[in-house]
């Protein structure tokens, strides 16, 4: 497998929910840097691997997300749609490429196991419509970045 998946479970009451993300002791490696985006429906950010092991942990806070993983060397890839209707948390090692669609407006949190160094970020590029994986989206015309569109 080349993602773990940590279902969440929401303990609810009259004030909402309450779910535990993820507990640090079930990771191969520490949290370094906790990130968030909001995207809109319709948005892919990626699909970006790490060559130096930074590792995410996907968690969709608000709305729903389709998660897609590539493993560069075997051409498996994963996909899973997470969020409101299916509460999980998914640990994917960054040498995979990885990304996501918005498949509504979403809140997306990413933690990860390396600091983002801007003067030298280990970011590195898959076309988010590799014949691998184009047929994963739900959408043939995502909103994209520049970087993701150049891919």
């Amino acid at each position: 497998m080349i993602v773990t998946r940590f279902p969440l479970t929401l303990h609810e009451d009259e004030r909402g929910w309450f779910a535990e993300l993820i507990r640090a002791s079930a990771l191969p490696k520490p949290i370094r840097q906790a990130n968030l985006s909001r995207s809109r429906r319709g948005v892919i950010r990626g699909l970006h691997y790490h060559e130096r092991g930074q590792d995410d942990l996907f968690v969709c806070l608000s709305g729903m997300v389709r998660v897609v993983v590539l493993d560069r060397g075997t051409g498996e890839v994963f996909t899973e749609d997470i969020g409101d209707d299916n509460p999980v948390a998914l640990y994917v090692p960054g040498i995979h490429a990885h990304g996501y669609e918005a498949l509504t407006d979403c809140l997306f949190a990413y933690l990860v196991t390396e600091e983002y160094d801007p003067a030298d970020p280990d970011e590195h590029g898959v076309p988010w419509d590799d014949a691998r994986v184009r047929d994963l989206w739900s959408t043939t015309s995502p909103v994209l970045s520049a970087r993701d569109a150049s891919s």
